[in-house]
């Protein structure tokens, strides 16, 4: 594969339109240029120092990311890319997009739970950052939680807001902290609302609406969107060499 070819691969899957979205938003885009070939391809949530070594390590052509180096972190994003520069790696991070996209984060999260995706919500510039999954045999919430655990590897946060059986569930994985996502999932009938990010207003915010409320790690509540991704890019490719690039549970 070129990169010509990822870069229409990008448009024919996000679409143009929807692209067009979020340009000169910094949602998407590529951050380092290496060799045109592309044989080996990395996949992972963060663009950190460990993970360009880790990406190195492992001979990637491309590494595409969901989050690019954090700008705030003085230093940690120019160190990031040198090391990148100096293996030649390509780099792309598609943010906001899969956070919207049919295959993405929240979608494929509830998927991989057993949930049938039946609503979009916390919608932003036109894209839509939140699903509402639901399932047809209500579960208990503490058998919820112990799926999810198993599903992400880790242990997550857990407020038991309401007694009530989980038929219905919110999930913005990214950016999921606001109040006004939370109102909208009560609005929706949800039982519970997931997320990967919490502030001390998201947890007072879910007890007064005595919706349930897991938190798990950004990390890891990201993942998913960019495996689907990455199967879609060897559909067509499928020659193509996928590795996932591992990450530490530091959250």
């Amino acid at each position: 594969m070129l990169i010509v070819d990822f870069e229409k691969l990008i448009i024919d899957t996000f679409t143009e339109e929807k692209l067009q979205l979020v340009k000169d938003k910094d949602e998407y885009g590529f951050t380092t240029m290496g060799s045109d070939e592309l044989k080996r391809v990395g996949y992972c949530t963060n663009l950190t120092i460990e993970t360009a070594k880790e990406a190195a390590r492992r001979n990637v052509d491309l590494l595409i990311t969901h989050h690019d180096a954090w700008e705030w972190m003085t230093g940690m994003k120019e160190e990031t890319l040198d090391i990148l520069k100096r293996h030649d790696i390509t780099h792309f991070f598609i943010h906001l997009p899969l956070d919207d996209a049919d295959f993405g984060n929240n979608t494929t999260i509830l998927e991989k739970l057993g949930f049938r995706v039946v609503e979009k919500f916390a919608n932003d510039d036109e894209m839509y950052c939140g699903r509402v999954g639901e399932l047809d045999k209500p579960i208990e919430f503490k058998e919820l939680a112990r799926k999810i655990e198993i599903l992400l590897g880790e242990q997550v946060k857990v407020w038991e807001n309401n007694d009530r059986l989980v038929k219905r569930i919110g999930v913005v994985t990214g950016a999921g902290f606001s109040t006004t996502n939370i109102e909208e999932a009560v609005n929706l009938d949800c039982d519970v609302y997931l997320t990967g990010e919490k502030i001390l207003y998201t947890v007072q915010y879910a007890r007064f609406r005595r919706i349930n409320l897991i938190v798990g790690s950004h990390t890891f509540t990201e993942i998913f969107g960019l495996g689907s991704l990455t199967g879609l890019i060897r559909e067509r490719y499928p020659h193509l060499e996928i590795v996932r690039i591992a990450e530490e549970h530091v959250e």
